[in-house]
């Protein structure tokens, strides 16, 4: 029986075993790698990461392409570690495989927490966060030190995105503790242990985990990410359970009056609705809202996750998630 041929894109020649990951696995910004490759290789073209075959799209006419044109065909997402260990076995938004859940899950998102509506009736909650920003920037300037904007906006857009999503602030000021008579231990995390947090869940989301790509080496954990991914879950997780008993706990005592005011309201309301199509357990709704507060770094259009990062914005993309620089487009389709 003849062997079927392909008619591949051009590309590099792979090396065995480890594939093209040598041209782009020792840059700590990958996408710069991918768009020198795509100068001298044109806007489609084939690498290899590890034993996976990928294309590369890098034109606006290859990310319609893959975007538009085939978006249902490139609409899944490969099986990482980080999809098992640290999002309750693929079942977030970012690293769910494309079927009915995805669909509804996405729906549910796109008209709950991004739609016009439900964002301008947030408007009181970013005016309070900012003024708040502003008032504390003025009494740290006022002290003649040095002060980084950046933990300033970064925290104001926690503030923000956890009062739209789980329905207050999650994290308690050591200052805020001690005006309130509180124990610190009855707060949920501090703002360093709720950043340590969220950053270090952001960075796991992005590593390149030479298991994913070279599975034999997988059980070696030779970077240390599996670990860190369990670890990072499990912090989550009794974050998250910490939640999601907090708005149970308010459910049940309002009863009938009761009235969705977050995300996870509304995601535990649906969780018990019988005639849902697609069932939600506790663990999906976990997921849901663990993946959720990342809107203040990706935004939502079709079946596509768009990541912004300073100035440009940087997408890589696993399935028809996408990696862009400023410049030039690189859709990176796993096959």
């Amino acid at each position: 029986m003849r062997r079927r041929i392909y008619n591949l894109p051009p590309g590099p020649k792979p090396w065995p075993i480890i594939g093209n990951l040598n041209l782009i696995a020792g840059d700590e910004l990958p996408h710069r790698s991918i768009h020198e490759l795509s100068k001298r290789y044109g806007p489609l073209m084939q690498l290899r990461f590890g034993s996976l075959p990928v294309v590369v799209g890098s034109s606006a006419e290859m990310a319609r392409f893959f975007l538009k044109t085939k978006d249902a065909t490139f609409s899944n997402r490969p099986r990482f570690a980080i999809a098992k260990y640290a999002s309750y076995d693929a079942s977030d938004i970012l690293w769910s495989q494309y079927g009915p859940y995805l669909r509804h899950v996405r729906k549910v998102c796109a008209t709950e927490l991004f739609s016009a509506k439900r964002l301008e009736s947030f408007e009181y909650i970013r005016h309070e966060e900012v003024h708040g920003m502003l008032r504390d920037l003025r009494e740290a300037s006022s002290a003649g030190g040095v002060v980084r904007l950046r933990d300033y906006v970064r925290m104001t857009t926690l503030g923000v995105i956890s009062r739209m999503v789980l329905g207050k602030k999650y994290i308690v000021q050591e200052e805020e503790v001690a005006m309130e008579g509180a124990s610190p231990s009855k707060a949920v995390a501090t703002p360093a242990e709720f950043r340590e947090m969220v950053d270090e869940f952001f960075l796991l989301n992005g590593v390149m985990n030479i298991g994913d790509f070279i599975p034999w080496l997988d059980w070696l954990d030779l970077q240390g990410y599996i670990r860190r991914m369990k670890r990072t879950s499990q912090k989550l997780d009794r974050f998250l359970d910490h939640v999601l008993d907090e708005h149970n706990q308010r459910r049940q005592h309002e009863g009938d009056s009761f009235v969705a005011r977050d995300l996870v309201d509304v995601m535990l309301q649906l969780a018990d609705d019988p005639n849902l199509e697609v069932q939600l357990s506790r663990d999906n709704v976990k997921a849901i809202t663990q993946v959720a507060p990342q809107s203040q770094c990706f935004f939502y259009c079709g079946s596509c996750y768009y990541q912004i990062v300073t100035m440009s914005y940087t997408i890589l993309s696993f399935g028809n998630y996408v990696l862009t620089t400023l410049l030039t487009i690189h859709i990176i389709c796993y096959r």
